[in-house]
């Protein structure tokens, strides 16, 4: 990137470098596992330059998913998914205000939190009723994880852990669609979207594509047990670090 990019941008080139770095990892372990973005993303990148957290994980998992469901479309069922995004709505203005009135410090325990709760449901597959109350309340909690962190995947996800691999990619790829939209209309609308995040997004994009294509091309060669324990290692490492 030219330097006046980075001016523009108030960073330095190794931060920009581990963030993009940071986003390739995320985006090859959610494209050949279903998740794994914001969970490896958000402590990373808070870590790094919290100034891109929820906003620039909230725009690449809308991206990730858009890539995603294309080829699990005919999976989707907008009935499994309306209740949960009905309790999107509140949970998002609920995370809003937490995201306005909380300190950064309070922020990046909650952060840390939500992410050691994504990898405790990731490893315990946790069984729950799922009917339209129970995908509400989880909708809520979305809101409020993804609008603070980004990482709006584990209550949904303890919903739909029982479906098959594909069903569950799929809904959950169009749940994320429609909740990153709501939560980045959201944050523009408090004045959280700011035009350097665009500019930003633009310029770590490539690594996203990185991620996504080393994943198609290669993700199979993989055991995706050995991946999912990797990156809820990693995940887990870099939460415990933001705590301490």
């Amino acid at each position: 990137m030219p330097e006046g990019l980075f001016a523009a941008l108030d960073m330095a080139p190794l931060v920009w470098a581990g963030c993009g770095l940071t986003l390739l990892v995320g985006a090859f372990v959610q494209r050949a596992t279903g998740f794994g973005l914001a969970v490896i993303g958000a402590p990373l990148l808070l870590m790094l330059e919290p100034r891109l957290v929820p906003v620039i994980l909230v725009l690449f998992g809308f991206t990730v998913s858009l890539m995603m469901v294309g080829k699990y479309r005919h999976e989707v069922r907008v009935t499994f998914i309306g209740a949960a995004l009905v309790g999107r709505v509140p949970g998002t203005l609920l995370g809003i205000w937490l995201l306005l009135a909380a300190p950064l410090a309070l922020l990046e325990n909650a952060i840390a939190l939500i992410v050691l709760s994504a990898v405790a449901v990731s490893l315990l597959k946790i069984r729950l009723p799922v009917n339209r109350v129970s995908l509400f309340i989880a909708g809520v909690l979305s809101g409020i994880f993804g609008t603070v962190s980004a990482i709006g995947g584990p209550p949904i996800a303890m919903l739909m852990h029982r479906l098959p691999p594909d069903s569950a990619r799929g809904n959950l790829a169009a749940y994320f669609i429609c909740s990153s939209l709501m939560t980045l209309l959201a944050l523009a609308l408090a004045g959280q979207v700011r035009a350097w995040h665009l500019l930003l997004a633009a310029s770590l994009f490539p690594w996203l594509l990185v991620g996504n294509a080393l994943a198609n091309a290669c993700a199979h060669r993989f055991d995706r047990r050995a991946l999912t324990w990797s990156s809820m290692a990693l995940s887990t490492l870099a939460a415990l670090g933001l705590l301490m």
